[in-house]
């Protein structure tokens, strides 16, 4: 099975096309019954904007409304065990460092479902997540701005945090609209990480055991790296 990592966007049909092999995945890990993706959502008070967008994509990719099971909570509370009941996981977008907080109880079980076969999709904040080491936001480095304060998640410093474990290396996104690349570019030649993927909006980078990773959608992956010279950045292209 797979790991889908998404670069974030408001595109839903571009993005129910990245999310469509995700759903073929679950309904073949379910079998001959129809299966069950977990949505999980970590919301501000107030805001149900956020499952309608992520429903919509879901919606986009073919999946059908009784496959869809979305779990809410809001900033501050943790999932449970419970929310890891199903054949496919896809883990929407928000604040990254609450929507790391939420998988507090939780995350070690997340990566032995994956390799079990369970297929992970993760959109902006969900993809960040889903890394061992996690950025997890900051716009400065050493009181240097690295990128927009914007683009922060509400922290000052880089901060890499312990993540989901899906993957060895580190990922950023909205690359090319938030100029996140820059924050990857830094984190990497400060040695806060050691390499790293961003990805742009609309975009996705698919990473399974099967085959070698690919970058699907409108958009580019930037393949960062420390190298001998510095660091070292590769454009994926779909």
């Amino acid at each position: 099975m797979s790991v889908f990592l998404l670069g974030g966007g408001r595109d839903v049909a571009r993005c129910g096309d990245l999310l469509r092999p995700f759903v073929l995945e679950a309904r073949e890990r379910a079998g001959d019954r129809s299966p069950v993706i977990a949505l999980l959502l970590v919301l501000e008070v107030g805001d149900d904007t956020r499952i309608a967008l992520h429903r919509a994509m879901l919606d986009a990719a073919q999946a059908v409304p009784a496959e869809i099971r979305v779990e809410t909570i809001v900033e501050g509370e943790v999932f449970d065990a419970s929310a890891l009941a199903a054949d496919a996981l896809f883990v929407g977008g928000g604040l990254t460092p609450a929507y790391l907080d939420a998988f507090a109880q939780i995350r070690d079980a997340v990566p032995e479902r994956v390799r079990d076969g369970m297929p992970y999709a993760g959109f902006s904040a969900g993809s960040a997540i889903a890394a061992g080491p996690a950025l997890v936001g900051g716009y400065r480095l050493g009181g240097v701005e690295v990128v927009s304060e914007n683009a922060g998640e509400e922290l000052d410093e880089l901060e890499v945090r312990g993540g989901l474990g899906l993957l060895d290396f580190a990922v950023d996104v909205h690359a090319a609209q938030w100029g996140t690349l820059s924050r990857l570019v830094a984190a990497v030649d400060a040695g806060l990480v050691s390499d790293g993927v961003a990805i742009d909006e609309n975009t996705a980078l698919v990473i399974s055991a099967q085959a070698a990773p690919a970058v699907r959608g409108a958009g580019q992956v930037w393949r960062v790296e420390s190298a001998a010279s510095g660091v070292h950045v590769q454009v994926l292209r779909a």
